[in-house]
């Protein structure tokens, strides 16, 4: 006989494994997205939001700086997609960079807040996909 707890794991009205495919979802589509937009700057202009002793120490222009950023988030991105106990733990890591980065801007402050807020998402969707993406081969709702 399968406990209530069993089956509540198991199925799509799991509230824990509902928030992992929502934290999935975004923590995949938004990495992308803004990483897209590094070569296209339509949602802000991306150079400015790098400091400039970064600026100083890698070459070339702070847009080139964003392409490789944009390449690092897509990755990122694609990642959390695929294997999500790995890519969440690569997203949380670099948003940790990210506030490091706008924590030495002044007037950013606020922009580091909200990132730290988002690396604590990406680490709840890591813990979560201990349970629901646990690899190849495994019921991705049971992690068996």
């Amino acid at each position: 006989m399968t406990s209530h707890l069993t089956r509540s794991r198991t199925t799509a009205t799991d509230p824990a494994y509902q928030a992992f495919l929502l934290l999935r979802t975004v923590f995949t589509v938004a990495p992308i997205v803004f990483g897209l937009d590094k070569f296209a700057n339509v949602l802000t202009d991306w150079p400015r939001y790098l400091a400039p002793w970064i600026d100083h120490l890698v070459p070339g222009t702070a847009q080139q700086a964003m392409y490789a950023v944009g390449v690092v988030e897509i990755v990122a991105g694609v990642a959390v997609a695929v294997v999500p106990r790995i890519g969440a733990w690569v997203v949380a890591a670099w948003l940790a960079g990210i506030i490091v980065n706008l924590l030495t801007i002044p007037g950013y402050y606020d922009i580091a807040l909200r990132d730290f807020g988002l690396l604590v998402g990406a680490v709840a969707l890591a813990r979560l996909a201990e349970r629901y993406a646990r690899g190849a081969g495994s019921d991705v709702r049971t992690g068996a």
